[in-house]
């Protein structure tokens, strides 16, 4: 009997380590680094890289999209928690139970938060700023809602100004080049020191402890035991210093993430990345795959629901206004926003509410086209197929339809070309494609990397266009359906 508990022991912790444990991470330079570094400590551990802020991390790990990311103890106590205590790990881990979530594993460096002037116009403490209410000030937007963000700080300190939004990547560019006055900084980062920065004194102790640990599934060091034993060996091996190291071997000398954690392992050192390499590195057949996965399944999906919605709105003149301006609203919808109310709605992140947005922005073309197609068939022909005595279902496929195909074939193409560009978008929320180097150029403000996800992108639009009209060139589409229709 003994013997047998011990193989179930042991037969259970084998099949835990067949699973593949999924590592996340937020899109700004050192959540990839660290992503990284633990999906190298525990390999086949699989990194996806900058899914969001942290509402989207911490809604990939409650549906088990991901089972472990780099996050920040004031990070989890105020915006996860909504605590305005700062809690100790202890406490954390409190109130997470409830949630099925845990954090542990301090990594030995803490990264808080901080706001940063050039060094010839800045003044000592974030309470100055109070007295300068002409500045302009640049933050995150993430940062610009947090709890523990903008919203606080402002009333903390009593801060008259308004920040505008952008991508912390570019921040420190728009503050060189003097179109800023005031940033939000993390404290670990490396462009600090390369361009001249001072970091005002928080003199009223506003922002709390981050100390970097890491988040994780209740569950997940059961089911990854292997996994969770090496990262516990990662615990106090990363101090400040070197963090801000590693950033500067992404940030300034342009060496990969997963070099960067390679260095960090042992691994030796990393070159820095070319252009050629970024465009064609190890991951291009990969996010060609995903990109195309997300653009033709959405598209054949798009077509299924289109054209019949088409045809209804063309059949049913007081439907018309009602699914013609159902899929232009959806249209109107910025992308992010869909994609925001779809992780909510699914409960999921990556390629389901990707291809399902991708779905819903895809229709508008291909609907109005139907309609358009088919309205604009001759009375005459109409008046034909009566008089052949084809029923109304057969003279639409037989007559309407193969008159109509061009128009129809027109909107399916534009369909194409719209979602190719719109699916890079989905690299955000964690489904791949060509986007998830243009959030890493953003991240870093690297236009090689920008580039290498931008330019597959367009040479895919520019391929599905250039075959659809090849297509329209090779088989006669507009010559096939005339001929159909005066059978």
């Amino acid at each position: 009997m003994r013997w047998g508990v011990l193989l179930l022991l042991a037969c259970t912790a084998a099949q835990a380590q067949t699973q593949t444990l999924t590592v996340g991470s937020k899109r700004f330079t050192e959540s990839y680094i660290l992503g990284e570094i633990l999906a190298q400590t525990a390999p086949p551990a699989m990194h996806r890289p900058g899914l969001g802020n942290t509402a989207i991390l911490v809604e990939a790990l409650k549906n088990g999209a991901i089972d472990v990311y780099p996050e920040y103890t004031g990070t989890i106590s105020q915006e996860i928690l909504r605590s305005d205590a700062n809690l100790s790990l202890a406490q954390i881990n409190a109130r997470l139970a409830p949630l099925g979530l845990a954090a542990g594993f301090p990594l030995g460096f803490s990264n808080t938060y901080a706001l940063g002037m050039r060094r010839r116009d800045a003044v000592a403490r974030i309470s100055d700023l109070a007295q300068r209410a002409q500045l302009r000030m640049g933050f995150s937007h993430e940062f610009l809602g947090r709890r523990d963000g903008w919203p606080g700080l402002k009333a903390a300190y009593a801060l008259p100004q308004a920040p505008r939004g952008l991508d912390h990547g570019l921040a420190y560019e728009a503050l060189a080049a003097g179109e800023l006055d005031v940033i939000d900084l993390y404290s670990t980062d490396a462009k600090i020191a390369r361009y001249g920065i001072a970091v005002l004194a928080d003199d009223r102790a506003y922002f709390p402890a981050y100390d970097a640990v890491l988040l994780y599934r209740a569950g997940a060091p059961g089911r990854f035991p292997l996994a969770f034993a090496a990262f516990a060996r990662l615990e106090g091996r990363i101090d400040a210093q070197g963090m801000v190291r590693m950033n500067a071997r992404a940030e300034l000398d342009q060496v990969p993430f997963a070099g960067v954690a390679q260095e960090f392992l042992g691994g030796g050192r990393a070159a820095p990345r070319s252009f050629f390499h970024a465009l064609f590195g190890p991951d291009f057949w990969r996010l060609t795959r995903e990109h195309l996965l997300l653009v033709f399944a959405s598209l054949a999906a798009s077509i299924a629901a289109g054209v019949p919605l088409g045809v209804a709105a063309a059949k049913r003149p007081r439907l018309a206004q009602i699914i013609l301006g159902a899929v232009g609203v959806i249209q109107t919808i910025p992308s992010l926003a869909l994609f925001a109310f779809l992780i909510a709605l699914l409960g999921t992140i990556g390629t389901v509410p990707a291809l399902l947005a991708l779905i819903l922005y895809a229709l508008l073309p291909i609907v109005r086209n139907t309609h358009a197609g088919l309205a604009g068939v001759d009375a005459g022909m109409h008046d034909a197929a009566r008089a052949l005595g084809l029923s109304a279902p057969q003279a639409l496929w037989r007559i309407e339809l193969p008159l109509a195909l061009p128009t129809i074939l027109a909107g399916i193409k534009t369909s194409a070309v719209i979602n190719v560009g719109t699916a890079t978008i989905a690299a955000f929320i964690g489904a791949g494609g060509y986007g998830e180097r243009i959030a890493t150029g953003l991240a870093l403000n690297d236009n090689a990397m920008l580039l290498a996800g931008a330019i597959p992108a367009a040479a895919l639009a520019l391929a599905v266009q250039w075959g659809f009209e090849l297509g329209e060139r090779r088989f006669g589409w507009r010559r096939k359906a005339l001929a159909q229709a005066q059978v």
